[in-house]
Protein backbone atom coordinates (compact mmCIF):
# COMPACT_ATOMS: atom_id res chain seq x y z
CA UNK A 1 0.00 0.00 0.00
CA UNK A 2 1.20 3.48 -0.85
CA UNK A 3 0.88 6.36 1.61
CA UNK A 4 1.06 10.07 0.80
CA UNK A 5 1.41 13.09 3.07
CA UNK A 6 1.32 16.76 2.13
CA UNK A 7 2.68 19.88 3.82
CA UNK A 8 1.34 23.28 2.76
CA UNK A 9 3.61 26.34 2.82
CA UNK A 10 2.51 29.89 2.04
CA UNK A 11 4.77 32.62 0.73
CA UNK A 12 4.63 35.96 -1.06
CA UNK A 13 6.86 36.69 -4.03
CA UNK A 14 7.09 38.98 -7.00
CA UNK A 15 8.00 38.02 -10.53
CA UNK A 16 7.57 38.85 -14.15
CA UNK A 17 7.51 36.59 -17.17
CA UNK A 18 10.29 37.46 -19.58
CA UNK A 19 8.95 37.61 -23.13
CA UNK A 20 5.29 37.33 -22.07
CA UNK A 21 2.87 38.92 -24.53
CA UNK A 22 0.52 40.37 -21.89
CA UNK A 23 0.39 41.94 -18.46
CA UNK A 24 2.52 39.24 -16.83
CA UNK A 25 5.53 40.91 -18.50
CA UNK A 26 5.25 43.60 -15.79
CA UNK A 27 6.59 43.25 -12.27
CA UNK A 28 3.79 41.91 -10.06
CA UNK A 29 3.35 39.49 -7.19
CA UNK A 30 1.33 36.62 -5.80
CA UNK A 31 0.44 35.02 -2.51
CA UNK A 32 1.68 31.55 -3.41
CA UNK A 33 0.90 28.24 -1.80
CA UNK A 34 3.31 25.33 -2.17
CA UNK A 35 1.97 21.85 -1.45
CA UNK A 36 4.81 19.39 -0.88
CA UNK A 37 3.86 15.69 -1.25
CA UNK A 38 5.86 12.73 0.03
CA UNK A 39 4.83 9.21 -0.97
CA UNK A 40 6.11 5.92 0.36
CA UNK A 41 5.18 2.50 1.61
CA UNK A 42 7.15 2.17 4.83
CA UNK A 43 6.57 4.25 7.94
CA UNK A 44 9.00 4.74 10.81
CA UNK A 45 8.55 3.25 14.27
CA UNK A 46 6.18 6.11 15.15
CA UNK A 47 4.03 5.46 12.06
CA UNK A 48 5.17 8.40 9.89
CA UNK A 49 6.56 8.64 6.39
CA UNK A 50 8.31 11.88 7.37
CA UNK A 51 7.69 14.09 10.36
CA UNK A 52 5.54 17.07 9.31
CA UNK A 53 7.79 19.23 11.51
CA UNK A 54 10.79 18.25 9.35
CA UNK A 55 8.95 19.18 6.16
CA UNK A 56 7.89 22.51 7.62
CA UNK A 57 11.34 23.37 8.96
CA UNK A 58 13.15 22.35 5.79
CA UNK A 59 10.83 23.70 3.10
CA UNK A 60 9.46 26.75 4.88
CA UNK A 61 13.00 27.57 5.97
CA UNK A 62 14.33 27.36 2.41
CA UNK A 63 11.39 29.26 0.92
CA UNK A 64 11.54 31.98 3.60
CA UNK A 65 15.26 32.44 3.05
CA UNK A 66 15.22 32.41 -0.75
CA UNK A 67 11.77 33.26 -2.13
CA UNK A 68 9.48 34.82 0.46
CA UNK A 69 9.18 38.58 -0.21
CA UNK A 70 11.68 38.24 -3.05
CA UNK A 71 11.51 38.67 -6.80
CA UNK A 72 11.88 35.53 -8.88
CA UNK A 73 13.48 36.26 -12.25
CA UNK A 74 14.59 34.40 -15.37
CA UNK A 75 18.36 34.35 -15.89
CA UNK A 76 17.72 35.65 -19.44
CA UNK A 77 15.83 38.72 -18.14
CA UNK A 78 18.86 41.03 -17.96
CA UNK A 79 16.70 44.18 -17.85
CA UNK A 80 14.61 42.87 -14.96
CA UNK A 81 17.68 41.69 -13.05
CA UNK A 82 19.39 45.06 -13.56
CA UNK A 83 16.25 46.87 -12.37
CA UNK A 84 15.86 44.79 -9.22
CA UNK A 85 19.57 45.18 -8.36
CA UNK A 86 19.12 48.97 -8.30
CA UNK A 87 16.60 48.76 -5.46
CA UNK A 88 18.13 48.77 -1.99
CA UNK A 89 17.53 46.69 -0.12
CA UNK A 90 16.41 44.03 -2.53
CA UNK A 91 15.90 40.30 -2.43
CA UNK A 92 15.75 38.28 -5.61
CA UNK A 93 16.33 34.74 -6.87
CA UNK A 94 17.48 33.91 -10.38
CA UNK A 95 15.92 30.86 -12.02
CA UNK A 96 17.22 29.15 -15.19
CA UNK A 97 13.82 29.74 -16.80
CA UNK A 98 10.74 31.95 -16.44
CA UNK A 99 9.21 31.93 -12.93
CA UNK A 100 5.87 30.48 -14.01
CA UNK A 101 3.91 28.37 -11.55
CA UNK A 102 4.96 25.34 -13.60
CA UNK A 103 8.65 26.20 -13.38
CA UNK A 104 8.49 27.11 -9.69
CA UNK A 105 6.98 23.68 -8.99
CA UNK A 106 9.67 22.01 -11.14
CA UNK A 107 12.47 23.89 -9.40
CA UNK A 108 11.21 22.92 -5.95
CA UNK A 109 10.88 19.28 -6.98
CA UNK A 110 14.06 18.85 -9.00
CA UNK A 111 16.46 20.97 -7.00
CA UNK A 112 15.26 22.08 -3.60
CA UNK A 113 13.48 18.86 -2.57
CA UNK A 114 16.43 16.68 -3.56
CA UNK A 115 18.73 18.70 -1.31
CA UNK A 116 16.32 19.05 1.63
CA UNK A 117 15.26 15.40 1.69
CA UNK A 118 18.75 13.97 1.23
CA UNK A 119 18.86 12.12 4.57
CA UNK A 120 15.19 11.14 4.70
CA UNK A 121 13.86 7.65 3.95
CA UNK A 122 11.42 8.99 1.32
CA UNK A 123 11.60 11.69 -1.30
CA UNK A 124 9.17 14.31 -2.53
CA UNK A 125 6.86 12.83 -5.16
CA UNK A 126 4.95 15.95 -6.20
CA UNK A 127 4.90 19.72 -5.77
CA UNK A 128 1.83 21.83 -6.45
CA UNK A 129 2.16 25.61 -6.70
CA UNK A 130 -0.99 27.67 -6.32
CA UNK A 131 -0.43 31.05 -7.98
CA UNK A 132 -3.98 32.20 -7.28
CA UNK A 133 -6.94 30.57 -5.57
CA UNK A 134 -8.11 29.43 -9.01
CA UNK A 135 -4.84 28.45 -10.72
CA UNK A 136 -2.15 25.93 -9.91
CA UNK A 137 0.63 23.95 -11.55
CA UNK A 138 1.88 20.53 -10.59
CA UNK A 139 5.24 18.82 -11.04
CA UNK A 140 5.57 15.14 -10.23
CA UNK A 141 8.48 12.73 -10.23
CA UNK A 142 7.40 11.25 -13.58
CA UNK A 143 7.22 14.69 -15.20
CA UNK A 144 10.49 15.75 -13.59
CA UNK A 145 12.64 12.92 -14.92
CA UNK A 146 11.34 13.51 -18.45
CA UNK A 147 12.03 17.24 -18.14
CA UNK A 148 15.60 16.80 -16.89
CA UNK A 149 16.39 14.33 -19.68
CA UNK A 150 15.05 16.82 -22.24
CA UNK A 151 16.88 19.84 -20.79
CA UNK A 152 20.27 18.82 -19.35
CA UNK A 153 21.41 22.45 -19.62
CA UNK A 154 18.87 23.37 -16.90
CA UNK A 155 20.41 20.85 -14.53
CA UNK A 156 23.90 22.16 -15.32
CA UNK A 157 22.77 25.78 -14.86
CA UNK A 158 21.26 25.09 -11.45
CA UNK A 159 24.41 23.38 -10.24
CA UNK A 160 26.67 26.18 -11.49
CA UNK A 161 24.54 29.21 -10.52
CA UNK A 162 23.20 28.17 -7.11
CA UNK A 163 26.08 25.93 -6.09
Amino acid sequence: MSLTIMKRIRFCAGHRLFGHEGKCAFFHGHNYIADIYVTGEETDEVGRLVDFAHLKKAFKGWIDENWDHAFLLNVSDENGIDAIKRVEPSKYFILPYNPTAENIAKYLLENVAVELMENQPHSVSKVVIWETEDSFAEASVEQSSEFMESYPEVSAFVKSYHG
